[in-house]
């Protein structure tokens, strides 16, 4: 396999985007998810339409220590990975103390925990080789509190904040670390999350413009990009460090309230 991919939560949403985008380059691909159905339908879709390799891992990030599995799986098939990209993800709505603790634990690993071992069992490979991508699917969530969705914001301000500050520890090699922060985005996270039901989900980006523009801000090396908001949605986070923070939380907790 060559210029190989690995990319996580790859069977919807931005995530089979972003596989496309890759498929389409030439590039091969190791595909990630808990659905092996829809991972073997997209492996069918791209094999035929590019004619690369596509393997599948059938995997369910969300449990401890499923990163490692991963990476021992990946390096027992003799795979070598040059992009990692780091998508699987969920959120939920609902006061913190009043959701379902195994759902926010199981956010936690998912979002933060497994995106943290994947990056430090490959990472080691591509300083070593002086050659590597990593993309961290983030979210604009990342940049302000969120009440109605306190552990998710949270788990992507650690995504941003980690990627971050890997990049800023490869300064000296040809390795980069890209955060992607899209805003609401056209994907099963909505009705997931139930974040479908809120005015932030009114109007949402598309997951093809959104997987675009990650892949491109990855491919040219940058620290993060931010997609898919809207005139007023950029306004507000223009402006986030210039407001009082009870203001913030309560746009943002009014934003979050189901209909």
């Amino acid at each position: 396999m060559k210029n190989t991919a690995l990319i996580t939560g790859a069977s919807s949403g931005i995530g089979r985007e972003l596989a496309r985008i890759h498929a389409s380059k030439g590039g091969d691909l190791i595909i990630v998810a808990r659905s092996r159905g829809k991972l073997e339908e997209l492996k069918q879709e791209l094999e035929k339409k590019h004619s690369v390799q596509v393997r599948v891992f059938e995997k369910d990030l969300s449990q401890p220590g499923s990163g490692r599995e991963l990476y021992d799986e990946v390096k027992e098939a003799g795979l070598q990975v040059e992009y990692l990209i780091n998508n699987a993800g969920f959120g939920g709505v609902g006061k913190f103390h009043e959701r379902n603790w195994q759902d926010d634990l199981d956010m936690i690993n998912l979002n933060m925990v497994a995106l943290t071992e994947l990056s430090r069992f490959f990472l080691p490979e591509m300083v070593k080789r002086n050659s590597g991508r990593i993309l961290n699917v983030s979210s604009t969530a990342s940049l302000v509190p969120g009440p109605l969705q306190a552990v998710y914001y949270a788990t992507k301000a650690y995504v941003t904040s980690f990627s971050n500050a890997l990049a800023g520890e490869l300064h000296d090699t040809r390795v980069t670390v890209t955060a992607l922060m899209p805003g609401a985005t056209e994907t099963s996270f909505g009705a997931v999350s139930g974040m479908d039901k809120t005015d932030m989900f009114k109007n949402t980006a598309s997951a093809s413009t959104v997987a675009s523009d990650g892949y491109e801000a990855m491919m040219a090396g940058k620290l993060e990009v931010i997609s898919g908001l809207g005139f007023s949605q950029k306004l507000m986070l223009k402006m986030a460090p210039l407001t009082p923070k009870k203001m913030i939380l309560s746009q943002i907790r009014k934003m979050q309230q189901t209909n």
